[in-house]
């Protein structure tokens, strides 16, 4: 019996064509929510310093603003902005995984709005791998909200009926493109004290 060919890091070098890169970036910047793929699931994105869509975000996800969500990039210098200096120890230690799926909890400077770091002093950051989210990321011209495409309690999506499924018409677009090679969504680790928060 054939098996199905099973994903790999191939698939997600493809990044979206540019005009839909074009119509996802001039939502972000109206203030829309929009769903796009990652390293393993579907994510929610945003605009991070637009309270609105941010807020609609969690309403969407029924997820409380406490929790804090993380930041997707495509390069450190898009994030930079949002966090404490790093130590040189702790730059080596960040810097050895990305660009990759790990998400690293890092020292956020004060003025980072509640709506990023929740209840935290820490900021929750990516460098993603993921050819498609770095050209969105790119395009939009810096870091977007990465948390999954799904209510609270239910699985991540990993199809764009999934999420329709899930949001109808709330969310305002889908940006297409394959997913990465990733089963599970990406490992969570605090910095400062090592532990793991999310196995990847």
């Amino acid at each position: 019996m054939n098996r199905p060919a099973a994903r790999t890091e191939a698939l997600p070098q493809q990044p979206p064509h540019p005009w839909q890169l074009r119509q996802a970036t001039r939502l972000l910047r109206a203030g829309a929510v929009i769903a796009y793929p990652t390293e393993a699931v579907y994510g929610l994105g945003c605009d991070p310093l637009n309270a609105q869509a941010v807020l609609r975000l969690l309403a969407l996800k029924g997820r409380p603003i406490e929790a804090g969500l993380i930041l997707i990039a495509a390069d450190f210098n898009q994030v930079e902005p949002f966090l404490e200096p790093l130590t040189a120890a702790l730059r080596r230690k960040v810097f050895a995984t990305w660009p990759g799926p790990v998400t690293w909890l890092l020292p956020a400077r004060p003025d980072v709005p509640i709506w990023l770091r929740g209840r935290h002093d820490s900021l929750a950051v990516r460098i993603t791998a993921h050819a498609g989210s770095i050209a969105l990321c790119r395009a939009f011209g810096g870091p977007l909200i990465s948390t999954s495409a799904n209510p609270r309690g239910r699985a991540p999506a990993r199809t764009p009926l999934q999420i329709r499924r899930y949001f109808g018409a709330a969310v305002d677009f889908l940006l297409p493109g394959p997913l990465g090679a990733r089963v599970r969504p990406s490992e969570i680790r605090d910095a400062r004290t090592g532990r793991v928060l999310r196995n990847g």
